[in-house]
């Protein structure tokens, strides 16, 4: 399980990461079950990490920084493919 420090995490992404009906909520509770997965949050984003490796950035307010291949940025592509089409 993941625990992060939010003191310095943007409201905005506090938001959409734990509210269960935030647009990242579902790359939250994937990140809990993921052992290889590590979170740190700088400049109030969080930025994550696959054995050591930055793959994803996700900012409160502006769009999501995609790094490297991942399942979670594959994740973040499909709900964006879903919003996309409703």
């Amino acid at each position: 399980m993941i625990t992060i420090d939010t003191t310095e995490m943007c409201s905005h992404l506090q938001q959409k990461l734990f509210a269960d009906d935030g647009v990242y909520h579902h790359i939250w509770l994937a990140m809990q079950d993921d052992a290889e997965v590590t979170a740190f949050v700088r400049s109030r984003q969080l930025h994550i990490y696959r054995n050591g490796r930055k793959v994803l950035v996700l900012p409160g307010k502006s769009a999501p920084k995609i790094i490297r291949e991942d399942p979670l940025c594959d994740m973040l592509a499909s709900e964006a493919r879903s919003v996309a089409e409703s």
